[in-house]
C-alpha cells in the first residue's frame, strides 16, 4: 500500500498558489491513474483510491489547511494501517529555486509548517517527500506562497509537475527510493 500525500489549502482562493503545488501534483498523478478525488469528512480531506498493479494506492489532498495537515494525515495512515516507509509527501519549498525537485527520505521541516505538523502527528521526520522548488521573493513570504504564479512560471511548473508525477509513479512501482533520488532530484542553479 501506498500513500501520496499532497499539501496545500483547500478552497478556491488558493487554487494554483505557490504553497499549492502538492495538490496541483496530485492532481497531475490522479490524472495518470485515471482517478478522481472525493471529499472524505471522516479523512478530513480529499482522497482518490485505485491499484495499480498489486499495488492500493491512496492520494490525500487534506482540507484541514496547511498548517493542520497532519491531521488528516494520521488518520488515513491509521485506517489504512498505512507504514511510514510506504508514505510520500509532496509540498512546495521557497529555498529551492523555481521548479526544481529534491526528494529527500527524511528531515526537519525547514520551516514549512505543514511538514512540522506531519511531524508532530507521524511522531518522526522519517518520512519520504518531494519538495518543489518555488523561489524566495522580495514580498513578504505569506503574500509569496499565496501568490499564484506568472504564465511563464505556471510553463515551468508544469513540467516540475510532470517530473515529480513519474517519480511517483516509480515510488507506486517500488522502485527503490534511492535510485528514484538519483534520477529524479534536479542540480541547482550555479
Amino acid at each position: 500500500m501506498r500513500l501520496i500525500i499532497g499539501l496545500g489549502n483547500p478552497g478556491k482562493e488558493y487554487a494554483k498558489t505557490r504553497h499549492n503545488v502538492g495538490f496541483e501534483v496530485l492532481d497531475v498523478l490522479a490524472d495518470a491513474l485515471n482517478v478522481s478525488f472525493k471529499l472524505e469528512k471522516s479523512f478530513k480531506g480529499e482522497v482518490a483510491m485505485t491499484n495499480y498493479g498489486s499495488e492500493k494506492v491512496i492520494l490525500l489532498k487534506p482540507s484541514t489547511f496547511m498548517n493542520l495537515s497532519g491531521e488528516s494525515a494520521i488518520l488515513v495512515k491509521q485506517f489504512y494501517k498505512v507504514e511510514l516507509d510506504d508514505i510520500i509527501v509532496v509540498y512546495d519549498d521557497i529555498a529551492l529555486d523555481l521548479g526544481k525537485l529534491r526528494l529527500r527520505m527524511q528531515g526537519s521541516s525547514g520551516g514549512h509548517n505543514g511538514i512540522k505538523d506531519l511531524i508532530k502527528h507521524f511522531n518522526t521526520q522519517e518520512f519520504k517527500r518531494i519538495r518543489i522548488g518555488i523561489s524566495s521573493s522580495d514580498k513578504a513570504l505569506r503574500n509569496h506562497v499565496l501568490g499564484k504564479f506568472s504564465k511563464d512560471e505556471q510553463t515551468e511548473m508544469s513540467i516540475s509537475y510532470q517530473y515529480a508525477k513519474d517519480a511517483l509513479i516509480d515510488f507506486i512501482k517500488q522502485v527503490p527510493f534511492v535510485d528514484i533520488m538519483t534520477k529524479y532530484n534536479t542540480p541547482a542553479s550555479s
